[in-house]
């Protein structure tokens, strides 16, 4: 490297060590590494943007970091934060408030890339911003400053109390990992441009539990100004769509989830949150409740597509959150930024085809749905069956029309409420190669971060991808690229994105094809709109 270019990257706050770039923060140094996977990337691991939230932090609002005054080497990923491991194993650690950043080389405090912040998925219970399928590579050598990060899981992260209710600052209670993010926000609208991003052009962004993290900060008052864009992948629904209610993106009331915390604790034989915060962390995960039982004695208890939520998922506390999200929307105060957001044509119920389902099933699940709501008679005209073929073939097709509408009635409910900001919805349908899940849940993340040749799915799979994946590749992250620059996918020679809108109600169908489609036949939407609005707001 030149004399006169290291003298520019200092000048821009920048130094090299070694080829590798250190960065003054205000908490001290850290000193990135290049890319394994992407030429003229840098990136920096296992930064802390808050301390350990143990003893008195724990359930509360993350401390701020410590300063440090030598050279830290951001190489390796920091704690993944303590979650149960599928074989009933502690992994991880409650010091885990680290976050990753990759950015383009020979970047400067001038260069003023969009920022892109990843919150992962996992159902509020599992998963880790270190995942190799989040990896900012590719992203970084579009133009983006890519940041992803760790949150407090399960009962560290959700736990709710009137006692944590009476100690916290807004009396919030339960939304630790709502806390975490937004902590995770203000460090990286105080120190990106360090990194060369553009603290005024930030997206928020996930999928699955993390799109809820992300839709919550739109919901949310005290992310107010903190970014500029959202995508929610699987992904906004209706308010009023039972299937809201049993994702991560659902919601407690205040006084249930403190009930929960109550019971919980006495469950543990301690009287306090002080003897709670002693509890070894092995025995709080070991005894903490998985799933909500939200659905028990309705006719959505034992239909396998309506799963019952987390246990600790976002409170409506008054103070992270201050209402349902029906009423955020109807009433206009959330915050109005772009949205990208959309669902997968093989989750929420829907399998690929071939699909069958027992006649006698199909009857009865729906009858007891539908028939209280007098929608019965409508439902099996639009949907009928008279085999178990035709059963599972219109189960597929039934939960597919209602993903669709359900975001698009988001959307419309954004627009009714007042909300001026485009809202861009989707249809994901391509199928990974080698797999027979279909377009499952989460399979356009790779796609989307464009790092599909070296990185395994969420599941941790590696694929054989094919030349029509890497094609799907080049227009998604192009899509997801443009959005994250500008708050608008459209740009080059992509095919073009309408936003929703309530008149046309349509969609925009990505990976096996590009267009707009429409949501459903006006009787289909008719009649899912009608189911929605005599169910609650979830």
């Amino acid at each position: 490297m030149t004399a006169f270019l290291l003298g520019a990257l200092a000048a821009a706050g920048v130094a090299m060590a070694g080829g590798n770039p250190v960065v003054s923060l205000h908490n001290g140094p850290v000193r990135g590494m290049v890319s394994d996977y992407v030429e003229g990337v840098n990136v920096f691991k296992g930064i802390r943007f808050a301390d350990a939230p143990t003893g008195e932090y724990r359930w509360a609002h993350p401390p701020h970091p410590t300063s440090w005054n030598e050279t830290f080497d951001a190489f390796e990923y920091g704690n993944d934060c303590a979650q149960l491991g599928n074989d009933g194993n502690i992994t991880g650690s409650e010091d885990c408030l680290f976050l990753n950043i990759w950015t383009p080389e020979n970047f400067s405090n001038t260069s003023n890339y969009p920022v892109y912040l990843w919150s992962y998925g996992g159902r509020f219970s599992g998963g880790s911003g270190s995942d190799l399928a989040y990896d900012g590579s590719a992203l970084a050598a579009k133009g983006v400053v890519v940041v992803t990060y760790n949150y407090r899981l399960g009962v560290l992260g959700g736990l709710a109390h009137p006692e944590l209710t009476a100690e916290a600052e807004g009396n919030s209670t339960g939304n630790w990992f709502l806390q975490d993010q937004i902590a995770c926000l203000h460090w990286t609208n105080e120190n990106i441009q360090l990194f060369g991003g553009n603290p005024n052009q930030i997206t928020l962004s996930g999928q699955s539990a993390g799109s809820g993290i992300s839709l919550a900060m739109v919901y949310s008052p005290l992310a107010t100004g903190l970014f500029q864009g959202a995508i929610a992948e699987s992904g906004a629904r209706a308010p009023h769509d039972p299937l809201t209610g049993s994702l991560a993106t659902s919601h407690r009331n205040k006084t249930e989830a403190e009930a929960q915390g109550v019971s919980f604790l006495e469950a543990l034989n301690v009287s306090s949150i002080e003897e709670a915060r002693q509890l070894p962390l092995e025995t709080l995960l070991a005894a903490s409740p998985q799933s909500d039982t939200i659905f028990v004695g309705t006719p959505f208890e034992n239909n396998s597509a309506y799963m019952e939520p987390p246990v600790f998922r976002p409170v409506i506390d008054g103070y992270v959150l201050l209402d349902t999200y029906a009423r955020t929307l109807a009433s206009h105060s959330q915050n109005d930024v772009p949205i990208l957001t959309g669902n997968n044509r093989d989750e929420s119920g829907a399998t690929p085809d071939p699909r069958t389902m027992a006649l006698s099933d199909y009857n009865s699940t729906n009858s007891a749905i539908f028939e209280p709501l007098g929608l019965a008679d409508k439902y099996f005209e639009l949907f009928p069956a008279s085999t178990d073929v035709e059963a599972g073939t219109q189960t597929n097709s039934f939960y597919r029309n209602q993903s669709l509408v359900s975001s698009w009635s988001w959307a419309s409910a954004w627009a009714a409420g007042g909300g001026n900001s485009s809202v861009y919805t989707y249809f994901w349908t391509h199928a990974p190669p080698g797999q027979s899940a279909g377009a499952f849940h989460g399979s356009e993340i790779n796609y989307a971060f464009s790092n599909i040749p070296w990185a395994p799915t969420l599941q941790g799979v590696y694929l054989n991808w094919m030349a029509q994946d890497y094609a799907v590749q080049r227009a998604i992250s192009q899509y997801w690229y443009n959005f994250i620059a500008t708050g608008n996918p459209n740009g080059g020679n992509l095919t073009v994105w309408v936003a929703s809108n309530n008149e046309s109600k349509t969609t925009m169908v990505l990976g096996d094809s590009y267009g707009t489609i429409p949501i459903a036949s006006d009787d289909v939407v008719d009649l899912i709109t009608d189911y929605f609005s005599q169910e609650i707001s979830w």
